[in-house]
């Protein structure tokens, strides 16, 4: 397939496409700033893109938008978080909905957050949405995808865990404190984290884009989701350090603001039942084991 891609560059984006190309796939990126004549340009908040160049595309993977862990959320920043995902994927969806043979499929990225704070309850794909403000952002970001659906493309939309790397994200950046045996839980702990392996959020989409009874919403966490305290026990054992220094919840609030209750505090339980249903197998299903993956340590 010829394969659009937004956010190419990104931490999921740059892991996506190798994937693709080894596959047999062809990869046109969508950009802002193109580098070569392949890459076709867009931009999202002006609301230009060079629609006759998207013809002949057979799918779409849509993961561009403003960083949501990067920053204190300002009112601007939030705003940019919502404009971007909303503009941006509607803007995407209108123009592929137009051509004359639209793609297939259109997979965009969604994200955990749509649960919002949810405690010990088990989330499926049908559960309800959450009232804060990343929830109300994710209910947003996936109806902006509605002109594509309704001119018969096949959109999916993949509701992110917490993803998995030492490039980026929430591994990434406390993994310097971890390894020098300063990290523990966050808050009390038992706030469940749905993570998920880098590997496995490709796996997710490479099954999403070739398996034509997936649509709709997708959770994507691992089948074991744990609780923040049992997730760095896990760490610091994998690192052989100790994780026995917690950062409390009043002092996350005020190094990240709004970001720590969002990103770090809540509590959301996910499931991945159309993963599992569609017969995905997950990469990584086990933390340790992922863990150990990703940053190449023995047993």
């Amino acid at each position: 397939m010829n394969v659009l891609v937004s956010g190419a560059t990104g931490l999921i984006g740059s892991a996506l496409t190798p994937e693709l190309e080894a596959a047999g796939h062809r990869v046109t990126r969508l950009t802002r700033s193109p580098r070569s004549e392949a890459d076709i340009r867009w931009d999202p908040e002006a609301g230009t893109i060079d629609a006759a160049r998207l013809e002949g595309v057979d799918a779409v993977v849509h993961l561009a938008g403003e960083s949501i862990a990067e920053g204190r959320w300002t009112p601007e920043k939030k705003q940019r978080i919502l404009e971007s995902r909303r503009k941006g994927t509607r803007l995407l969806a209108e123009s592929i909905a137009a051509l004359s043979t639209p793609p297939r499929v259109m997979v965009s990225a969604s994200a955990v957050g749509y649960y919002g704070d949810r405690g010990n309850e088990l989330l499926r794909e049908e559960s309800a949405p959450g009232s804060d403000f990343l929830a109300g952002v994710c209910k947003e970001w996936e109806a902006a995808a509605d002109p594509a659906r309704e001119a018969g493309i096949r959109v999916v939309h993949l509701r992110f865990g917490i993803v998995l790397s030492p490039k980026g994200g929430a591994l990434g950046a406390t993994l310097p404190i971890f390894k020098l045996g300063l990290g523990g839980k966050i808050g009390d702990g038992r706030q469940y984290w749905s993570w998920v392996a880098l590997g496995d959020v490709v796996g997710s989409i490479l099954h999403s884009l070739t398996n034509e009874s997936v649509s709709g919403p997708v959770n994507v966490g691992a089948p074991d989701p744990l609780t923040n305290a049992e997730y760095t026990k896990v760490l610091g054992r994998v690192l052989n350090r100790p994780a026995i220094f917690p950062l409390p919840a009043p002092a996350a609030r005020i190094m990240l603001g709004e970001v720590a209750d969002a990103l770090l505090l809540a509590s959301q339980r996910m499931e991945p039942a159309r993963l599992k249903e569609t017969g995905y197998t997950f990469r990584y299903p086990q933390l340790e084991g992922a863990l150990r993956h990703l940053l190449n340590t023995g047993r």
